[in-house]
């Protein structure tokens, strides 16, 4: 990773993190829920691509109310109305848990006093389900939640808005998703911005930028 500016300076050290949720830390993902009540796999991602599709529930990240997008979807496929009703009235369903390797590194981060934020595309509704199950999400400064603001990443607005409410510098700023989109809206305003694979190779790179200690010899998370 290229840590200087254009002009030949070095950027300053960074002071502060900022994660993405879902994917990152919460193993959020609608199969959870739609396994079991389809008779394949095939079946299961044909509804999920063209019925209840990413696209659609992207809608709902940035501020469409469920009951909306609800009933669009079982105006259009009557057929499959139970199924629709079941993304929202079991959504807790789609909650696999804390991914805790991830988890580990942001509390290393807080024992090291380094300040936290998180930046979310999630609806304002079922964002607050899971901010009442996990508690790690207490330890953030802020979290800006996409279906709260009305507007989603990688909207260049909702990260100035971060940074503006917590007085954020973004050269001092890491910044941590799972999409590759996001992390590029994320270099462009001026943070260094990582792809998330895996919580040891999130751990290597933090510890590269000095914010967390140095992985020794034969150690991997």
């Amino acid at each position: 990773m290229n840590d200087s500016f254009a002009n030949g300076r070095e950027r300053p050290m960074p002071d502060t993190v900022i994660f993405d949720i879902g994917g990152v830390l919460i193993d959020w993902n609608p199969r959870h829920l739609y396994r079991p009540l389809f008779a394949d796999e095939a079946a299961m991602e044909q509804f999920l691509t063209d019925i209840c599709s990413p696209q659609w529930n992207e809608q709902q990240d940035a501020g469409r109310e469920w009951d909306e997008a609800i009933a669009l979807l079982c105006a259009q496929f009557p057929a499959q109305a139970s199924l629709i009703h079941a993304y929202r009235e079991r959504w807790e369903e789609m909650l696999g848990g804390p991914l805790h390797d991830t988890v580990a590194v942001l509390d290393a981060l807080r024992a090291r006093g380094v300040r936290l934020f998180a930046l979310t595309n999630w609806s304002h509704d079922t964002f607050a389900i899971a901010r009442q199950r996990y508690a790690f999400l207490d330890w953030f400064k802020d979290i800006v939640v996409s279906g709260t603001e009305g507007m989603i990443k990688p909207n260049p607005a909702i990260f100035q808005l971060l940074l503006a409410r917590g007085g954020i510098d973004p050269a001092r700023a890491v910044y941590i998703d799972d999409t590759a989109r996001h992390v590029d809206a994320a270099k462009a305003l001026g943070m260094r911005a990582l792809l998330f694979r895996d919580a040891a190779t999130l751990r290597r790179e933090l510890s590269s930028l000095g914010l967390l200690e140095p992985i020794t010899t034969g150690e991997t998370s």
